[in-house]
């Protein structure tokens, strides 16, 4: 997979802009502030769900236009295939309605992870390991939509009836229980497929994980672990769902919230080489497991689905020393596929193998180089 020409409008500070690339390198350099994490977040978009910022439409509008935004590109998404065409944004009337377009017929968003996979890395996810249970559960589930476009709609439907439960429960004990039966059967049906496409995406990964070398990046160890910090080793099947959520009706109630079930499940990790917990781990240490996670991941979706995801790498160059940036340089260009890196300097690219795209940025403004 790889984006041929990015358009911009009125996206963050970029007017008008448009980006013609190759498969392979694409170095966007300048100084901070410029706009060059903005083109990745347009990217990012391109794909289901919300962007690398996750921030709202609204945000996304460069000040001063009318009310809204478009991100159009065309991507080669197979060797055999023509390049499609997608598109996303907002108008000016619906500025909190994201449209989607697909070869210029309307789509919904989670069409869009038929065509095209979208994996990154950014200084915000430098936490992760030390972040909220709930953070990196959103973190496994972006890797999980890489492989599985479906896992979206479960995601939404368990959430929808999660929601409709939690309301009824706050009636207890004069709720419905057909009704509430009725929920708990969605819940367990869409929190079982969840369950099930996390764990053989964590399956896959751990395959790919294992055939890395300890070095230059530390290797992760994954594991799924229920909110008890037990690590579950056998997927959730839904009746077992189902009469967990009947059993926990009152608990639920007197909590305000469902208390168990895959919505609640952590991913663990560790140093492969040494055992320790990756919270535990220094900063270089846990910036190394996690790139080692996100390359594993493009090798994944890439033996699932045939083409390689497009990686954005957001100044993951400047955090490392030149024997490990030539390392990741050597490897992603290695990979095949297109891979988006940003960095302040232009000498942070100097040495890039194969084909490399250049683009300085200022001010919202873009130029081959």
């Amino acid at each position: 997979m790889s984006l041929l020409r990015l358009s911009l409008t009125d996206f963050r500070n970029h007017a008008v802009a448009e980006l013609i690339a190759a498969p392979g390198l694409v170095a966007l350099y300048g100084d901070n502030g410029a706009g060059k994490t903005n083109i990745l977040e347009a990217i990012s978009l391109l794909a289901p769900g919300r962007g690398l910022r996750r921030a709202p439409l609204s945000e996304m509008v460069r000040d001063g236009a009318g009310g809204g935004f478009a991100i159009f590109a065309e991507v080669e998404a197979g060797a055999d295939l023509p390049p499609v065409a997608l598109g996303t944004g907002v108008e000016a009337a619906q500025p909190g309605r994201r449209l989607v377009r697909i070869n210029s017929a309307g789509a919904a968003a989670s069409a869009l992870g038929e065509w095209i996979a979208v994996l990154w890395l950014t200084p915000a996810m430098d936490r992760l390991f030390v972040d909220t249970a709930g953070n990196r559960r959103r973190f496994l589930d972006r890797l999980v939509l890489a492989l599985d476009p479906r896992h979206a709609q479960h995601g939404n439907r368990y959430e929808a009836a999660m929601r409709a439960r939690g309301k009824l429960l706050a009636d207890l004990p004069a709720a419905d229980p057909q009704w509430l039966a009725s929920l708990e059967a969605q819940m367990a049906e869409h929190g079982a497929a969840m369950d099930a496409a996390r764990q053989k995406t964590l399956a896959a990964l751990s395959a790919e994980l294992a055939e890395q070398p300890d070095a230059p990046f530390a290797r992760p160890r994954l594991a799924l672990v229920d909110s008890d910090g037990a690590v579950r080793a056998t997927p959730w099947e839904a009746e077992a769902l189902r009469a967990l959520y009947a059993e926990r009706r009152r608990i639920d109630a007197a909590a305000g919230r469902a208390t168990a079930g895959p919505h609640r499940d952590d991913l663990l990790a560790e140093h492969a080489l040494s055992g320790r917990a990756a919270a535990r781990c220094s900063t270089g240490e846990q910036k190394a497991m996690l790139l080692s996670l996100i390359l594993a991941h493009s090798d994944c979706v890439a033996r699932a689905r045939g083409s390689r995801p497009v990686l954005l790498l957001d100044e993951v160059a400047a955090h490392l020393d030149p024997s490990r940036r030539a390392a990741l340089y050597e490897r992603i260009a290695a990979q095949g596929g297109q891979a988006w890196l940003t960095g302040t300097e232009a000498a942070l690219f100097a040495d890039m193998p194969g084909t490399v795209t250049r683009f300085r940025i200022a001010g919202g403004r873009i130029a081959a180089g």
